[in-house]
């Protein structure tokens, strides 16, 4: 069968991917120094280096959903049960057998069943609840006029406890993310794809996966 090279991840989304990772580990890092985990840089750097990052994530997560809605690619996380079984059977045991991937890849289908649902929760639950939570942490104090006001929500500790949470779950999935890369083509394929932009797709499931996209979002 023959295969093309496609360009399957834009610019902007090879940047995105890898400064959000970048960030993640960076915020992991020195938010468990903050936390007491371990010491590194000293909790008041850890501190000002988590704040600044924080900010520029923001304005990374700003910049992306800009471009996921201005190119369409936020369809790329639409979820549906098509082959969805057929995907967690191929991650539970299929994957140990060198069974094919039930789900092919192509520029408008870069993401399987299983995929498409753990990036939308990511997306709307959990990115969502550790900017809140972020925020409500390093705002709960705040000058006023006649001196430092506080934020009525209770107390401190719950919205560190929750925004720790997050990151244990973000650590984990990054890991399990890393993993997966693996199971291309061949152990490289994906990090390459990744880099350059380029993967080597068949013609047969570029057109099938194609056209599946375009229904999908029919």
């Amino acid at each position: 069968m023959s295969s093309q090279r496609v360009e399957v991840y834009k610019v902007f989304g090879r940047f995105w991917h890898w400064t959000q990772a970048i960030l993640i580990l960076f915020l992991a890092l020195t938010g468990f120094e903050v936390h007491g985990s371990f010491q590194f840089l000293g909790y008041r750097q850890a501190v000002l280096y988590h704040s600044t990052a924080a900010v520029a994530l923001l304005a990374l997560i700003a910049f992306a959903i800009f471009w996921h809605f201005t190119t369409g690619e936020w369809r790329q996380y639409l979820p549906t049960h098509r082959m969805l079984r057929a995907q967690v059977e191929y991650y539970l045991v299929g994957i140990f057998r060198n069974a094919p991937h039930p789900a092919k890849k192509t520029p408008l289908s870069k993401l399987n069943p299983l995929q498409k649902l753990v990036y939308l929760a990511l997306k709307i639950l959990v990115i969502p609840v550790m900017v809140v939570s972020g925020l409500l942490y390093m705002f709960f104090r705040y000058p006023q006029a006649n001196g430092i006001g506080t934020l009525g929500i209770g107390r401190l500790e719950r919205i560190a406890l929750v925004h720790t949470a997050g990151a244990f779950f973000l650590v984990a999935f990054v890991l399990v993310h890393a993993y997966l890369t693996t199971t291309g083509r061949t152990p490289v394929s994906n990090l390459k794809a990744m880099i350059t932009g380029y993967e080597e797709i068949d013609d047969e499931q570029n057109a099938a996966g194609s056209f599946a996209a375009v229904k999908e979002q029919a």
